[in-house]
């Protein structure tokens, strides 16, 4: 592959970045990161990249010295010194896009901060977004421009597969935690050919965090249970699922998911829930999860996923494989 592009990094998990070029046979373009005493955010090119089209890798995510929205805030940095540094093209790797889940005005005189955020990128000199699996795909109407967001599907599912193939003789099946889970679910036991359950919940008006479900879910004795979801962040729904479901007799229980955010204490609660094993990948990073949960956590890379993508961009394929 003809490499005619480059790749720069923001401070938080460069070492997606490094993967990304390792596969495709390059390095990442070095550029000076810092912090002023008064919080302000510095960024630097340190080599040129007139006429280049640029992939610039963010993680926004709380991590070191970092807030979200320092990490954020170096996104929109970095891409403004490329656009004055007169690069071809400007493509943010995104793979969680911060604010995603307010994608909508749910109540009056509310934001649309994930629209505001894509057009601050866009304000920036973004002109393409990468990011895996949205949240809400419909946010992607929001920018105007190239838009690839990629599927970690095919990632995990390959994970619980070996899974059941290490205990084929026993019965697995997919749990849908959520109304807003059942698609995707449903993908997965497809792909899988083993059943789908859905677990109603409701939410207390008051308390938006208490959740109550069922007590009981009826033919879940000795069943392996595998939980899907895009993104675990206080890990409330997928907590109040896995005690129900071993309350009804479930003998394993595995949750999947692209994100693991683990805010609020969500790594510790999870350790010790009824929750047998987590999978997750490294689109934020999994350092302190790592550490919390110890053997219950497998984190898969999405390097190899965003690599193939930036080769499909770089080479002009019709489309990038989202699936």
């Amino acid at each position: 592959m003809k490499v005619d592009f480059e790749i720069v990094s923001g401070g938080v998990q460069p070492e997606i970045a490094r993967m990304v070029a390792k596969i495709i046979g390059t390095k990442v373009l070095s550029v000076q990161l810092k912090e002023f005493p008064n919080g302000e955010r510095y960024a630097r090119l340190e080599q040129s990249v007139r006429n280049k089209n640029l992939f610039i890798f963010c993680t926004c995510a709380t991590s070191n010295s970092y807030s979200l929205n320092d990490a954020l805030f170096e996104a929109f940095i970095i891409a403004d010194a490329a656009k004055r540094a007169s690069a071809k093209e400007i493509s943010i790797v995104l793979p969680l896009l911060p604010y995603s889940r307010q994608d909508r005005k749910a109540r009056t005189r509310e934001p649309i901060t994930a629209a505001l955020v894509l057009s601050m990128l866009k304000q920036a000199g973004v002109e393409r977004v990468i990011t895996v699996d949205l949240h809400s795909t419909q946010i992607q109407a929001a920018f105007s421009g190239p838009f690839e967001n990629l599927s970690a599907r095919k990632l995990i599912s390959n994970k619980i597969k070996e899974y059941i193939h290490n205990y084929q003789n026993e019965d697995f099946v997919v749990i849908a935690p959520d109304a807003g889970s059942v698609k995707n679910s449903s993908k997965f036991a497809n792909e899988l050919e083993i059943p789908v359950i859905f677990l109603p919940k409701s939410r207390d008006e008051a308390n938006p965090e208490i959740i109550t479900r069922q007590a009981v879910q009826e033919d879940l004795s000795d069943k392996n249970c595998i939980i899907i979801d895009d993104m675990i962040d206080t890990g409330g729904t997928i907590i109040s699922a896995a005690n129900m479901l071993k309350e009804s007799g479930a003998k394993r229980i595995i949750v999947c998911a692209t994100h693991g955010v683990f805010s609020d204490g969500a790594a510790s609660k999870i350790r010790d829930s009824a929750i047998d094993k987590i999978i997750v990948t490294d689109s934020v990073p999994q350092k302190d999860s790592i550490s919390t949960l110890k053997d219950k956590i497998e984190v898969i890379t999405i390097a190899p996923l965003l690599a193939d993508a930036i080769r499909s961009i770089n080479n002009g394929d019709n489309a990038v494989d989202i699936d």
